[in-house]
């Protein structure tokens, strides 16, 4: 039994809970639990992560670091599969990486996530966004989904609307109609969340009885804004509100910033 398969059994009750209904899974997925471990210790958009998982895969890196491995040997690892890892990138990566490491941080995270009903989807599930894949080694390592975890499956489609948080209300009315419209074509509205632009897109799908997503800069176990926190209600009941960061994570403005390419 490798680090990881260990380091998944003392987490098994928390982890079935978080994949149990998710469309195509299997709840001991080993590939899943190392990508919610990799994904509490990098920023979302972590390229040099992604690098790694994509040369040896997610299995292969949690248990990397959970063994505490050095630079070199993870440059070492990566180069005999003919990936593109020289040893600085590893050892600036690992100096992010390793002090996030925690295995208590990780068990209340998916204690926090079952409490909240959160599931978590990665690439391969039913359920996972294909269109995210262009992001290539910057896409999302999995993600974490509170509501209709098939509401941005490979098969919908979606289209994002976002704006400015102090919006005019001539950019809200514009807003209002372009997202009533979409929906009406069968479109899956996608927003930020947030006041102004994003919040008006998520209503006026709302009200047209379309699907929506909020894609979160924080984790789906608590809602932000504040404000918002009835309407992200509303939208994890017929859509989904979706983050890459683990529960428990708070918005800060640099995962705002990562988070709008997706």
């Amino acid at each position: 039994m490798n680090v990881v398969e260990r380091s998944a059994k003392q987490s098994e009750a928390e982890f079935a809970a978080v994949r149990r209904g998710v469309a195509g899974t299997e709840p001991g997925d080993l590939d899943a639990f190392a990508r919610a471990v990799l994904g509490l210790v990098a920023e979302p958009g972590d390229g040099v992560l992604g690098r790694v998982i994509a040369a040896i895969g997610a299995v292969r890196t949690a248990e990397l670091l959970l063994e505490r491995v050095t630079a070199e040997t993870l440059s070492g690892v990566v180069a005999d599969v003919r990936g593109d890892l020289d040893e600085r990138e590893a050892a600036t990566g690992l100096d992010r990486w390793l002090p996030r490491l925690e295995h208590a941080a990780f068990v209340r995270s998916l204690g926090q996530a079952a409490r909240v009903g959160a599931g978590f989807v990665v690439p391969g599930d039913r359920a996972w966004p294909a269109q995210l894949d262009e992001l290539g080694a910057h896409a999302p390592i999995g993600l974490w989904v509170r509501g209709r975890r098939d509401a941005l499956a490979r098969d919908i489609r979606s289209i994002s609307l976002v704006g400015a948080r102090a919006a005019t209300g001539y950019g809200e009315h514009v807003t209002m109609e372009a997202s009533a419209g979409l929906v009406d074509r069968g479109f899956t509205i996608v927003s930020g969340g947030a006041y102004g632009i994003d919040g008006m897109a998520h209503r006026a799908a709302l009200a047209s009885s379309g699907v929506t997503v909020a894609f979160l800069a924080g984790g789906v176990d608590r809602f932000y804004p504040l404000g918002h926190e009835s309407l992200l209600g509303r939208i994890a009941e017929t859509g989904a509100v979706v983050s890459e960061l683990p529960c428990g994570a708070a918005p800060t403005k640099w995962r705002f910033l990562q988070r709008n390419p997706q």
